[in-house]
């Protein structure tokens, strides 16, 4: 008994410090958005060509720069697609890179902050918030945004690259990250930094990771906590591709935003793996094919974009097929028991359709399979720790505002924070 109350007095003396010292013990924290999950801006320069003369006078703004995203006129017709035009990506092959539609400038805005992350529109906040309930959340914990959390948000439309290819916008994104990693450690008196993850930010945020030293992650990294990360890719992003997507908001033809999403180079980023899906699962069915995930570039040939085949084959499938232990601690907390889209069924009327769809578990967005990957392949890792928290009922969005989940994520930032408040104290 007395060695239990003398343990007993130590967690109540841990629990006190760390209240009362908790703006000075925190660990830095940096959030990564989704796709789609920061403000990006951009110009018009006399190189740009519009589709229509309703384009060239809608955004043309003398003074220079304006919100791309989120513009809430995108939802009406003829602004969708002037958006469409401005939004899309082109892939030179001489290059063997991405790159804006000509004439069309972009930059994200306040990188190294939370406040592009918080509203996709400031305007509208109750119609456009994003992160703002879970930074809300940090900041009850005692973070403040540019001394102990920052934003690090990006072009979301570019991704990676395979060694050996050159992916200029992404790469740039690593270095800054990395620079702003090694800046919060050092403005916080050296402590290593917690990375936080949504979606697509964690693929950025693994690649990261192990495109740097062991040395250089054991120095700065404390903590890696992936929210919703989509590791093997989604069945989703095959409809996207097949017959666009209006992601739920009403009025948007997705006919009018499928040509600016197969430019995307992080949505080819996001195809199901053909390790994690397997070749005998069929995910997409149509009167004369029945697609894999190992017919990936079949299926984009026979959707009507073959200029997707040489960069799906080359420069992203060993991205898609790469999950390498960082050997850093790491959390995924996953929404499950949502209906997800499972297999795709097209009829005579082709992909210019929207399917009929065979629904399965996951997070609304994303397979179980890809969101339960890292288990499934370091499960024997004796060098990573992988922790999963499995949140039922919620949706691969809603896990950045539910209560439920954002008490999860609070939880264990703060399990996270303690520990070295716990060693310090034993």
């Amino acid at each position: 008994m007395k060695g239990l109350d003398i343990t007993v007095a130590m967690v109540s003396m841990a629990l006190m410090v760390y209240t009362c010292q908790a703006g000075s013990s925190l660990h830095p924290l940096i959030l990564i958005p989704g796709n789609g999950g920061n403000q990006l801006e951009a110009r018009l320069t006399a190189d740009y060509k519009p589709v229509s003369l309703f384009c060239k006078r809608v955004g043309w703004n003398k003074a220079g720069w304006f919100r791309l995203w989120f513009d809430p006129s995108v939802l009406l017709a003829p602004f969708t697609r002037c958006f469409a035009q401005r939004m899309m990506l082109y892939y030179d092959p001489d290059l063997d890179d991405y790159r804006n539609a000509p004439g069309v400038e972009t930059r994200v805005p306040h990188f190294g902050s939370t406040e592009s992350l918080l509203y996709l529109d400031p305007h509208l906040k109750h119609i456009t918030s994003y992160m703002a309930p879970l930074v809300k959340s940090l900041e009850e914990l005692g973070y403040v945004d540019g001394k102990t959390l920052f934003g690090a948000p990006y072009d979301f439309r570019y991704g990676l690259a395979a060694a050996g290819h050159p992916s200029h916008t992404g790469t740039k994104y690593l270095e800054d990250l990395r620079a702003l990693i090694e800046d919060a450690s050092a403005s916080n008196g050296g402590k290593p930094v917690i990375l936080l993850s949504h979606s697509l930010g964690g693929l950025f945020a693994l690649q990261l990771l192990n495109r740097n030293t062991p040395s250089w992650r054991q120095k700065y990294i404390k903590h890696f906590v992936a929210l919703s990360a989509p590791w093997g890719g989604t069945v989703q992003e095959m409809l996207t591709f097949a017959s666009g997507n209006s992601l739920g908001v009403p009025l948007v033809d997705p006919l009018l935003v499928r040509e600016e999403q197969r430019s995307s180079e992080s949505n080819l980023w996001l195809m199901p793996s053909p390790k994690l899906f397997g070749r005998d699962k069929p995910l997409v069915v149509t009167p004369n094919a029945t697609y894999s995930a190992y017919d990936t570039a079949q299926f984009l040939d026979d959707i009507g974009f073959p200029q997707g085949v040489g960069p799906y084959k080359s420069r992203t499938l060993p991205l898609i097929d790469e999950l390498v232990v960082p050997e850093v601690p790491v959390t995924c907390i996953i929404g499950s028991g949502i209906k997800t889209p499972e297999t795709l069924f097209y009829g005579d009327g082709g992909f210019d359709e929207q399917p009929e769809v065979v629904y399965g578990d996951g997070d609304g967005t994303v397979n179980m399979v890809s969101l339960l990957a890292l288990e499934a392949k370091w499960g024997d890792e004796r060098n990573q720790t992988l922790k999963i928290i499995n949140v039922n009922g919620v949706s691969h969005t809603s896990i950045l505002t539910d209560d439920t989940a954002l008490t999860e994520i609070f939880g264990e930032i703060s399990r996270i924070n303690s520990q070295v408040i716990m060693s310090s104290v034993a």
